[in-house]
Order: structure tokens, then C-alpha cells, then sequence
């Protein structure tokens, strides 16, 4: 179905019953774990409301923008949020994002993802290794400014080729490499989000590729949920906050897998 088809779907109870129920969703695990709620998002548009995935990349991504916004707000009242290292982050994620995209079809997806599955499955051992401390800060230097700028493109890269969002790669590398907080981890990762999901919205919303409607009730909804997911941050110990997040990682990575499996079988 092409992204106008989808479109001109009814406006019914069921349709705006399931945004919001989406949002409500997406918006815990955004203020819980410093993501931008995507992989909820799309594949459950995908599921209940019959999107096709590049509508519902696009109207996720959308969605993402006040979701984010309103996490930002909530770390940020707390001082857990890192501007400069965020802002450096989303300059090289926006650089990244171009090489992703230029690199998307002359590398192997089924490749891609395997290697990103293998690096989930490393992020979730590191988490039961690595529990940073509640005091932990991001202490910036020239050395670690340039580090953060690299993580930035490859985190845009990884976004371009496989659609994934950078919260999943920002806030683990945050915690076991750069030693910081758990709480600036995700309140710098949410930042961070915000100027590639606008940027990436416009080109959508201009490629047709956002429904509009279905992007402004997830992510009201989501913002409603976005401050409870993050305060429920901020009441668990950072251990049990590894393991909630490992564990949301491992969904990520067999739903990773899954497509890689498929891609496999498919001819080239």
C-alpha cells in the first residue's frame, strides 16, 4: 500500500485509540531508557494499523520530536543532561546519518544486521559488567569531544543503513566507555535525538513519507508518559536500570535477527 493509500485511511475510534495507545507506551520506555521509542512505534504501526514500514519509519520519527523534547525537559530539571556532549553527538549523527544512507545500497542488510545483533549481544554483557555510578560526570576534554563526534557518525551511520534510533547505541557506549551517569547517559542520548528527527521529518513530510495525524496523537500520548518513564528512572537502582535496559536491548536484537533470518533467505 503506497504511504497516500495509507493516508486516506478512516479516521475512526479504533485508528486513534491505538496512536494513543502506542504513545502512552512509547513514552515510558523513552523517558525509562533514553531511546526514542521507535522500535515500539513503528512496528506496532506496522501491526495494528497496517502501515507500510517506510510510512511508519517516517511518522515515528515525527512522533519522536516532542517525545524526546518533554525527556530532554524531564533530565534536564534533574542536571542529567550533558548539552555540549549531546550537541557534538548530534552533529556527527546528522554527518553519519548522510553516509548511512549513500552506503545503504551497496552494503549486505542481512550483514549489517547480524553485526549489529553481535553488538547488542557485547552492549548487554558490558551492562552486567559496567554500573556506573549515580555521581558519575561526562568530563569533556579535546580527546573526549573527538570521541564523541565519532560515536555521533557511526551512531548516524547505523541509523541510515538499518533504521535505528540513537538511543539503543548512544547510551550504552555513554555508560561503558565515557564512565557517565546512567541518568545524563539517557537525558544526552534523548537530546541528542531531537535536531536528526527534525531534520529527518522535514524530507519526510516533503517524500510523503509521514502520516501527519497518526504523528501528532503518538506523540502527544507519548508525551503524557515520557516524565513517568523518567522519574521511574531516577527511583531504580542503576543495576536494575542495566538490566531493564539489557533486557530491552535483547528484544531489540531478536527482532533484529528475525529480519536478518529473513533477509538471508531472500534472493539478492
Amino acid at each position: 500500500m503506497s504511504a497516500s493509500g495509507t493516508q486516506r485511511r478512516p479516521r475512526d475510534a479504533r485508528f486513534f485509540l491505538t496512536c494513543v495507545g502506542i504513545g502512552l507506551v512509547a513514552g515510558v520506555l523513552s523517558g525509562l531508557f533514553g531511546v526514542g521509542g521507535g522500535t515500539v512505534i513503528v512496528p506496532f504501526l506496522v501491526l495494528f494499523l497496517h502501515f507500510d514500514q517506510r510510512l511508519a519509519a517516517g511518522t515515528s520519527l515525527a512522533a519522536i520530536v516532542p517525545t524526546a523534547t518533554v525527556g530532554v525537559i524531564s533530565y534536564a530539571v534533574t542536571g542529567s543532561v550533558a548539552w555540549i556532549p549531546a550537541l557534538l553527538l548530534a552533529a556527527g549523527a546528522v554527518v553519519g546519518a548522510q553516509i548511512g544512507t549513500w552506503l545503504l545500497p551497496r552494503l549486505s542488510l542481512t550483514v549489517l544486521r547480524w553485526a549489529f545483533v553481535g553488538f547488542l549481544a557485547a552492549v548487554i554483557v558490558s551492562l552486567f559488567l559496567v554500573i556506573p555510578s549515580r555521581d558519575a560526570e561526562l568530563i569533556l576534554t579535546w580527546w573526549s569531544g573527538l570521541a564523541l563526534v565519532v560515536v555521533g557518525v557511526g551512531t548516524g551511520i547505523l541509523s541510515g543503513l538499518i533504521g535505528v534510533g540513537g538511543g539503543i547505541i548512544v547510551v550504552p557506549v555513554l555508560m561503558v566507555l565515557f564512565g557517565t551517569s546512567d541518568l545524563v547517559a539517557k537525558g544526552t542520548s534523548l537530546l541528542m535525538m531531537i535536531p536528526a528527527a527534525i531534520s529527518g521529518t522535514v524530507g519526510n513530510i516533503r517524500r510523503g513519507n509521514v502520516d501527519l495525524v497518526a504523528a501528532a496523537v503518538v506523540g502527544v500520548a507519548a508525551c503524557t508518559t515520557t516524565a513517568l518513564g523518567a522519574w521511574i528512572a531516577t527511583l531504580i537502582d542503576p543495576f536494575v536500570g542495566n538490566v531493564l535496559f539489557a533486557l530491552y536491548l535483547a528484544f531489540i536484537a531478536v527482532q533484529m535477527g528475525l529480519r536478518a533470518w529473513r533477509g538471508r533467505r531472500r534472493p539478492a
